[in-house]
């Protein structure tokens, strides 16, 4: 499945939320968003096709990895069908007609209020946690708060018929989100073996609780000059102090270097499963100081 095709999007959250906001960037603005109020629901919307694709944040370049999803991805019959590097910009919102200096509080999720921290700082707001950004925004509209803003997308903004205050209120300029699009059928292989090279693959394994096991398994794709893009190490459940193994690299699992490393990955792996062959996203940095 190619995420470009999809029409119907689910994910998580209420209506302009990030995710749901990065999914009209990457697809554009004929998509169908599907809310749901977990993560678990957007598998379960996926494999029972509800909808076309799913969109998931896996992982901040200032909060590092969400590990809920890490653990959904090998519960669920998915595949990864692509990737793509969501820049994230918090506004801070208010009712119409409210100035900046008549603010006391500001409400979002905690992650949004610890990366804008010096922000509000300066401002002199005082933080207030909410279960999310784009509910922050919602709840200021549904109770008519004007001594209070919100930290959410400029999305929000134009969903719940707010005022944007301030854009860019975060503290870090470099602050990505890489989110991940499942559905039930796989990326199509391409046809030609060098467009290989614009694909990442992403895999999860298993390894025997020897010495150098995982030397050994990361030597299959260093001895074959192939990039390693992440790794991250999740409980194996039932199995104390045993782990999981996730793993990305340049590639297609299905052809080249790529298809060599992961036969040879086999035969130490006890374990190991493609979760998606997809075309790789390259964020450009971003120019705000």
């Amino acid at each position: 499945m190619d995420p470009r095709q999809a029409r119907t999007v689910a994910y998580q959250g209420e209506p302009g939320a990030y995710s749901e906001e990065a999914a009209f960037e990457a697809l554009g603005p004929e998509i169908q968003p599907v809310p749901c109020r977990r993560f678990e629901d957007v598998f379960q919307a996926v494999v029972q096709g509800q909808v076309d694709v799913g969109i998931l944040p896996i992982e901040n370049s200032l909060a590092g990895s969400v590990h809920r999803n890490y653990d959904l991805l090998i519960r669920y019959p998915v595949h990864i069908v692509g990737e793509y590097a969501y820049r994230v910009r918090h506004c801070l919102l208010a009712l119409p007609g409210v100035a900046l200096e008549d603010l006391r509080e500001v409400y979002s999720h905690p992650q949004a209020l610890a990366q804008c921290e010096q922000a509000l700082q300066k401002l002199g707001l005082e933080p207030v946690a909410m279960a999310d950004t784009a509910g922050s925004a919602r709840y200021l509209r549904e109770k008519n708060i004007r001594h209070a803003g919100a930290i959410a997308s400029r999305r929000a903004a134009q969903v719940y018929g707010l005022q944007v205050l301030r854009e860019g209120l975060e503290d870090n300029p470099a602050n990505y989100t890489r989110f991940l699009f499942i559905a039930r059928t796989p990326y199509p292989v391409p046809e030609d073996e060098a467009q290989a090279t614009d694909f990442k693959t992403s895999i999860v394994f298993t390894l025997p609780h020897t010495p150098g096991a995982l030397f050994k398994a990361l030597s299959v794709f260093a001895l074959r000059d192939i990039n390693l893009t992440k790794i991250e190490s999740r409980p194996l459940q039932g199995r104390p102090w045993e782990y999981l193994f996730y793993l990305d690299f340049e590639g297609h699992a299905a052809l080249g270097a790529g298809r060599r490393a992961l036969a040879h990955l086999e035969e130490i792996a006890p374990f190991l499963r493609v979760l998606g062959a997809y075309p790789r996203h390259v964020a450009r940095p971003s120019r705000t100081t």
